[in-house]
């Protein structure tokens, strides 16, 4: 008897805190649904006021530029209006209202590879560790871009006997068609998140990764006449080493850049070091020398890969696919440095066109003192 008075008061007390729960349960969902409907109707809200504001730059500043071209607007005038537009526009598009403007378009290779997710971060703090991870994640592929290249080379002349064996090669060739993917993936992720990274830098990588795979179906041959069969397998390795110091170099001197550009409110958080990005004045005179001499080299090495299939040294197709892509790339890489130099030397003549105006204001002022 009293057995069954237990069970029944233990059975009505597990009755009690499952309707208490199902209650609890009901009304969570009952307040996150209502906090939802409301986050929906204010988040629609703030999306419509960042369009329009977007809208307003974009009109203002093509406003603003028609009435230069027609003289309406003094230039210096105009300059100093441009410039605040486009601090408010780095305001729009780097502080947190950026997750209420339109995603970008994730383009053919993120849906190949991630299918059609939206890899667009709605926190401004996740957006900017996704940035992060890619500069670190360049840091340290640079030091591997050099080291691997150069301990192979290394281990040619001092323990192999001039002759490179097939499977390191082909390992290193497998690492970087998995370098430049992982690297085209994350720059798409970051231009889908506000980061301004220029077109061709990811065309760039594209290349290299044909280039990565073409290179993996390449016959690696042994003796005998090793060194002369093998001649465009080590020249590709000896651009591979430039292309590893210039990575070196661009990571050391323009993420400095970078910084002070973000500081002074001509750059966004998300932008990152890409390309031939120009650095502080002395370092430019030391980086461009370099990047010049990596892109000729790199056009020479291309130029020559092509003449070593041309006269029949190397007859394989990948030799002149390599070839190709490498000219391609130096004349590409060469046309945006070209174009990263004008950029910098019309900001340095706007600079001192503002400056010689500051002084003359300033000259009236000190004469009356």
């Amino acid at each position: 008897m009293g057995e069954s008075s237990s069970s029944s008061s233990s059975f009505s007390k597990i009755e009690e805190e499952v309707s208490r729960l199902a209650e609890l349960a009901k009304e969570l969902q009952d307040s996150a649904s209502s906090f939802i409907s409301k986050s929906t109707t204010e988040e629609q809200s703030l999306r419509q006021r960042a369009l329009s504001i977007d809208s307003s730059l974009k009109k203002l500043r093509s406003t603003l530029h028609s009435s230069i071209q027609t003289g309406a607007i003094d230039p210096k005038q105009a300059d100093k209006l441009d410039e605040e537009l486009y601090r408010a526009r780095c305001i729009l598009s780097d502080g947190d209202g950026a997750s209420f403007l339109p995603n970008k378009s994730h383009g053919r290779f993120l849906k190949m590879f991630l299918g059609p997710i939206n890899v667009r971060a709605t926190r401004k703090d996740v957006q900017l560790k996704v940035k992060e991870e890619y500069n670190s994640y360049r840091d340290r592929t640079a030091f591997l871009f050099l080291l691997f290249p150069s301990t192979l080379l290394l281990l040619r002349s001092w323990v192999w006997n001039g002759c490179l064996p097939a499977l390191p090669v082909q390992l290193y060739q497998a690492w970087l068609l998995f370098l430049y993917t992982s690297l085209a993936l994350r720059e798409n992720i970051l231009r889908v998140n506000g980061s301004d990274i220029r077109s061709w830098w990811i065309c760039h990588h594209y290349c290299a990764m044909v280039m990565a795979l073409v290179s993996l179906t390449w016959e690696i041959k042994g003796q005998p006449d090793c060194s002369h069969m093998q001649s465009a397998v080590q020249l590709f390795l000896l651009w591979a080493v430039m292309q590893g110091v210039a990575m070196l170099l661009q990571n050391r001197y323009q993420r400095q850049r970078l910084y002070t550009r973000i500081a002074l409110g001509k750059a966004k958080r998300m932008d990152v070091v890409w390309g031939e990005t120009a650095g502080v004045e002395g370092q430019l005179l030391l980086l461009c020398p370099i990047l010049f001499v990596l892109q000729g080299f790199e056009a020479y090495i291309g130029l020559l890969l092509l003449k070593t299939a041309l006269v029949g040294v190397v007859s394989e197709w990948q030799v002149v696919v390599c070839g190709i892509l490498l000219v391609v790339m130096a004349v590409g890489n060469f046309a945006n440095t070209v174009q990263t130099l004008m950029s910098k030397s019309r900001i340095k003549a706007k600079m001192r066109k503002t400056k010689s105006k500051q002084e003359l204001n300033q000259e009236p002022l000190a004469k009356s003192l």
